[in-house]
């Protein structure tokens, strides 16, 4: 829609491809809708400059828009996600509630096994060693290689 005043006692708006004559209060309202369209499309998306009398650069008002992109070049870490999502913890919760869930069917070597490796931060060389070592203790007559 594009508006057009010829006559400063008529007020005509450009609609669907003609003029429309309109009164006064119609055409103050569509102005008034317009500049707003035209504040939150254009002003508000672009950085100003407030000038001095001289016309020197007293004050830049930043955009109040800012792009992502631009954020990243200045790297900005506002929008850094430094939280788990509900929904990233929940999942986690159901995966560690079927970890142990599988757990319980295991013997109670392989629990043993899994416990010391993972929860108790041994290496699978120690395990070795340790089952080699019980092995040659207690049971007499085996030979047990601790190679890999």
């Amino acid at each position: 829609m594009e508006v057009l005043s010829v006559d400063a006692d008529r007020k005509r708006l450009w609609i669907s491809g003609q003029f429309i004559e309109v009164s006064e209060e119609v055409y103050a309202v569509y102005m008034q809708g317009d500049r707003k369209m035209r504040y939150f499309e254009n002003d508000l998306k672009t950085e100003r400059t407030v000038l001095d009398k001289e016309g020197r650069v007293v004050k830049v008002i930043p955009s109040r828009e800012d792009s992502r992109d631009r954020l990243a070049e200045d790297q900005a870490a506002q929008f850094a996600d430094r939280y788990e999502s509900v929904e990233e913890a929940v999942l986690r919760r159901l995966s560690i509630q079927e970890l142990y869930q599988a757990l319980e069917q295991l013997s109670q070597s392989e629990k043993a096994l899994i416990k010391a490796i993972f929860f108790d931060g041994k290496t699978e060389g120690n395990m070795r060693r340790n089952w080699a070592y019980i092995i040659m203790r207690y049971i007499p007559g085996k030979c047990v290689s601790l190679k890999n």
